[in-house]
């Protein structure tokens, strides 16, 4: 089925450059992003010799969280078929995802859903393929996060004052947040993070500083419409996204 080229790519070991990790809960989960497996594909089985397709997507349900967003969630099961070169021989592979949409609007939560739980889905279909695709992230022996600790020490050490993207700190007199203060409070990640595990599977982490939570990440203003629909607001002074723990509890 494979030649040889494509056994030796699908044995290497998975390159740690590739991983990304996420907080859920008290937990750090390693994971590979979609766009990233699709690439992996193309590489390994070529162009034209893999396809998937989404063999059912279903709604799951609705509610609202504390902010009055919209939370959707769907299931969907995808199939990935591998051809050999001549399209003489083929590999089926199934498997289910899940995905939670969370946003203002029903339709952007819908939209939000129904993608994530396609890629959610083609991930576990292709992570049978072995290393390349995942598969080794699910050995909790082996340690992936040479890169994803990189990733993500920015909230994981205290900033140094230089660094005026995450200089907050809540007044303790009021427990209000003030832009105008030094950042003199360490930075952990937020215990329930899982309140927010749209931004969290957008690559973004929320931590929390004193009395106030900030959405740290490198693709921040990217995605922005999901953090302000999360009820996050925009400090100009320090450039982040803040919100006060009041609103959340």
């Amino acid at each position: 089925m494979f030649n040889q080229e494509q056994l030796e790519l699908l044995t290497q070991e998975l390159d740690s450059s590739r991983v990304k990790s996420r907080s859920k809960g008290n937990i750090n989960l390693s994971y590979l992003e979609g766009f990233d497996l699709i690439e992996t594909a193309n590489k390994v089985f070529g162009y034209g010799n893999w396809s998937y397709s989404i063999k059912s997507l279903d709604y799951l349900c609705t509610e609202q969280n504390q902010n009055q967003n919209f939370v959707i969630s769907y299931k969907a099961i995808v199939e990935v078929i591998v051809y050999d070169n001549k399209h003489m021989q083929n590999i089926s592979r199934n498997d289910v995802g899940t995905g939670t949409g969370i946003a203002k609007t029903q339709a952007d939560a819908h939209e939000g859903a129904t993608k994530e739980a396609v890629t959610d889905a083609l991930k576990r279909a292709l992570r049978s393929f072995g290393n390349q695709f995942g598969l080794s992230l699910y050995d909790k022996s082996k340690n992936h996060n040479n890169q994803s600790q990189t990733n993500n020490s920015n909230y994981n050490q205290v900033p140094n004052n230089n660094n005026q993207h995450y200089n907050q700190r809540a007044n303790n007199s009021n427990n209000q947040y003030n832009p105008n203060t030094q950042n003199t409070q360490q930075q952990v990640p937020y215990k329930h993070s899982q309140d927010f595990s749209q931004l969290i599977n957008l690559g973004l982490a929320v931590i929390q500083q004193g009395e106030n939570l900030i959405v740290v990440g490198d693709n921040v203003f990217a995605n922005k419409d999901a953090i302000k629909a999360h009820g996050f607001r925009w400090d100009t002074n320090n450039r982040q996204w803040y919100m006060n723990l009041r609103q959340v509890a």
